[in-house]
């Protein structure tokens, strides 16, 4: 398959002149591929130079194609209506002038009488119906918007898409709709995400990491499966090259000894006279070349073995995943969290969200909010916080509460981490502050990051070192998409650390496989309003 983009020993840092990635030759040609790493890794800068949108720090970059891009949150201009979204409203206008008789010669020349049928199947492949070009891209939610930056992508015809986390903000059906979308593109695709589902559909997963690129053919799940191997694998090595040394180190250890007694000895016998001067001179300089050839031969086999311990070293991977448990909350079983009673709520001059919506929270239930983009998800979080007011009825609070948001608002831009830990966790000493924040891998001078530099996917994981990592967690914790920006090892290392939270839970998300792990009780449906108990 011949390439569309080729990257050979290409290099990166980030603007203060981290190493993000050396060495890195990569080709791209008309399959789909899943980006997958860790946070801060430098996938996004990935993204900028296949694009083109940014120059390495070395190596060569070269292009055979033509290269689209969708951003994770594609901007829209205030006044702008659909068919900018889509940048075909040129074309369009064009199209108008000469239906209207005000056409020129460039018009007709330049005209494409099959724009709007291919308008209509753009936006068909990305699950939108029809909807009028001049339609205000303001009216359109955060999802459908990105749906429709696809589609206009789409009507570009490129050889290659990349794609930066297309299904983040989007419900279930646009989830499905962006990834029917992709498998059915003829063209390559570049995707960096977290989504599971839609990383199972690739036909290879491209690891960036801080060994370099690595590519897996396959899914998610084989990729999985492949990394657990060659961890193991890795492993063993790494576990036989100490041994190995470990031998080694004791066997020139031996060896000087030996060399250090035979010279003793040789100083003992030289010292009784009772040999001639010159026979002696043979014998130690016999002796000593003997020794010191022993010597050598035993450092060579050290320094062999020590650079088997570097290079199996070198194959497993030096960042640590995340892993914490949380302390106890201390809500009791039974007690009153949260009480919604006959709440309704509608914006102004908009129709209700919701209507007479009953509901409760008791003890350290688990609860997902789930609904189509647009049923009213973030109203109802804003309600329950306080930061709304519903229009009628009333909402009750029966513990603290701590909010989540998927852009980890809780943290200021020009604070460090330190220094927001201290804020949220009054009473706490520096110490106490590092050790919090190492437990979520911000190690040693990290922990002085200003959040403002932080990544998406950083800030989140340091808003969670601030709120969880505390002396006491909260009773009643609700979160906000809280897999959106979070790599894929930290999602199942967030999944893991809830299933331990014995307090309350409030989950907004749309990730399947996130509510699973965190074993959900029961779903609040928007859209209806109705509530389903897991059968699980």
């Amino acid at each position: 398959m011949s390439a569309l983009i080729t990257l050979d020993t290409v290099s990166a840092a980030t603007p203060d002149g981290r190493l993000l990635f050396d060495n890195l030759t990569l080709s791209i040609g008309r399959e789909r591929t899943g980006l997958i790493g860790r946070n801060g890794v430098g996938k996004s800068t990935l993204l900028g130079i296949l694009s083109g949108a940014l120059k390495p720090g070395g190596g060569d970059v070269s292009w055979t194609g033509r290269v689209a891009v969708l951003p994770q949150d594609p901007t829209v201009a205030p006044q702008a209506c659909l068919a900018d979204l889509l940048g075909v409203g040129a074309g369009l206008e064009r199209l108008d002038r000469i239906e209207a008789g005000q056409g020129d010669e460039t018009d007709f020349a330049e005209a494409d009488w099959t724009l709007p049928a291919r308008i209509e199947t753009a936006l068909a492949d990305v699950g939108l119906g029809p909807l009028e070009p001049q339609r205000a891209a303001s009216s359109l939610s955060g999802g459908e918007a990105t749906r429709a930056a696809l589609a206009g992508l789409l009507l570009q015809e490129p050889d290659v898409l990349l794609l930066d986390e297309p299904t983040n903000h989007l419900d279930g059906d646009g989830r499905q709709a962006i990834t029917d979308a992709i498998r059915r593109w003829k063209g390559g695709v570049v995707v960096v995400s977290h989504d599971r589902d839609l990383l199972e559909t690739m036909d290879r997963i491209v690891e960036l990491s801080s060994l370099g690129a690595r590519v897996y053919g396959g899914g998610y799940s084989l990729y999985q499966a492949r990394k657990a191997e060659e961890g193991a694998a890795a492993e063993r090595d790494l576990t036989s090259a100490r041994k190995l040394a470990a031998a080694v180190e004791k066997e020139s250890r031996l060896a000087a000894e030996r060399k250090a007694r035979s010279d003793a000895a040789g100083r003992r016998f030289a010292a009784r006279g009772s040999e001639p001067k010159i026979l002696l001179g043979a014998q130690a300089e016999r002796a000593e070349n003997t020794g010191a050839r022993g010597v050598k031969l035993a450092e060579r086999k050290r320094d062999a073995a020590e650079q088997q311990v570097t290079e199996a070293t070198e194959r497993v991977e030096r960042a640590k995943n995340l892993a914490f448990d949380l302390p106890p909350s201390g809500l009791a079983t039974g007690r009153v969290v949260l009480s919604l009673d006959q709440v309704s709520f509608g914006w102004p001059d908009g129709p209700a969200l919701f209507e007479e919506l009953t509901f409760g929270i008791h003890g350290p239930e688990r609860i997902a909010v789930v609904g189509p983009n647009g049923s009213g998800k973030s109203s109802l979080i804003g309600l329950v916080v306080g930061d709304l007011s519903p229009t009628r009825g009333t909402v009750s609070r029966g513990v603290p509460l701590v909010m989540l948001d998927q852009r980890a608002k809780v943290l200021k831009d020009d604070e460090t981490l330190l220094e927001a830990y201290g804020r949220l966790n009054p009473g706490t000493t520096r110490q106490q502050a590092q050790t919090a924040l190492a437990r979520f891998l911000f190690r040693n001078i990290a922990a002085g990051q200003r959040v403002g530099t932080l990544s998406g996917g950083e800030r989140l994981r340091g808003a969670l070192a601030c709120v969880l990592a505390g002396l006491s967690p909260p009773q009643f914790l609700i979160l906000d998409e809280p897999t959106n920006h979070l790599d894929l090892t930290s999602v199942e290392a967030v999944e893991s650390a809830l299933r331990g939270y014995d307090g309350a839970l409030l989950v907004v998300s749309h990730d399947e496989r996130f509510l699973e792990a965190v074993g959900i009780d029961r779903r609040l449906t928007l859209g209806g309003a109705s509530e389903e108990t897991n059968s699980s």
